[in-house]
């Protein structure tokens, strides 16, 4: 899983340099499996229940699950870009919310109260720790900056299928779900709205969008349990 991991890296830092005013997200997606594939693995979405697409590509009010197709993205906009891989047996899944050029000061908090509050759960993973109480660290570090956490999104179990049990809900309570043991790997997320946790889901099946229309940022690590404490097998140095 370390070695996916580290493809799934290389992709996201490729697409980075890739990403601008402009271009359309499918030209994203287009990218990604040609990137994926040359890297020696293989798009973990693609065909996923009939997802017709390698990556996901929200914009703004799209939380998760956006299909990339030929709208183009333009300055301001907010990007999440959603990617997993197969490697060798073994699936890794991340997600980023990007900024498009110049975005609002606004925009630009929302992105990082989203990511920190990832980093926030895992501090809550200890020798003993349930899932609740990581969920709850999630909760309310976001709820404390005046965000909401979606709530019929959750994270997943993650290793030989690209999603297992447990569910990795990003709120709850501290005491409550399963002991978090060496040898678990998840893929942590929490996905945060500008406004009302309340989403739809869109014509298309897929595309998962706020309630409100408020904005929307999402943050994904795979993370595995090791002995010496949760390893963050996704992250990359320049995060």
């Amino acid at each position: 899983m370390r070695e996916g991991a580290k493809i799934l890296k290389e992709v996201f830092l490729k697409l980075r340099d890739f990403v601008k005013p402009g271009i359309r997200t499918q030209d994203i997606d287009i990218k990604a499996e040609k990137l994926i594939r040359s890297l020696g693995a293989e798009p973990a979405f693609l065909g996923y229940y009939g997802f017709p697409a390698t990556i996901c590509t929200s914009v703004n009010e799209q939380v998760v699950h956006g299909i990339p197709s030929d709208r183009v993205i333009k300055n301001g906009d907010m990007l999440s870009l959603d990617i997993g891989v197969k490697h060798k047996g073994y699936y890794s899944d991340a997600a980023r919310t990007w900024p498009v050029g110049q975005i609002s000061k606004e925009c630009t908090k929302l992105i990082e109260v989203t990511r920190q509050s990832l980093y926030e759960g895992i501090k809550g993973i200890d020798r003993g720790s349930r899932l609740g109480d990581l969920s709850h660290r999630i909760q309310q570090y976001v709820e404390s900056h005046g965000y909401s956490v979606v709530r019929d999104f959750v994270g997943h179990g993650i290793g030989r299928a690209l999603h297992e049990d447990p569910q990795v809900p990003n709120y709850g309570e501290r005491g409550r779900g399963i002991v978090i043991e060496e040898g678990l790997v998840i893929a942590i997320e929490p996905m945060v709205n500008l406004g009302s946790p309340e989403v739809r889901i869109l014509q298309d099946g897929w595309t998962v969008v706020t309630q409100d229309g408020s904005l929307s940022a999402h943050h994904e690590e795979t993370v595995a349990i090791c002995k010496n404490g949760p390893e963050v097998l996704t992250q990359f140095e320049t995060d």
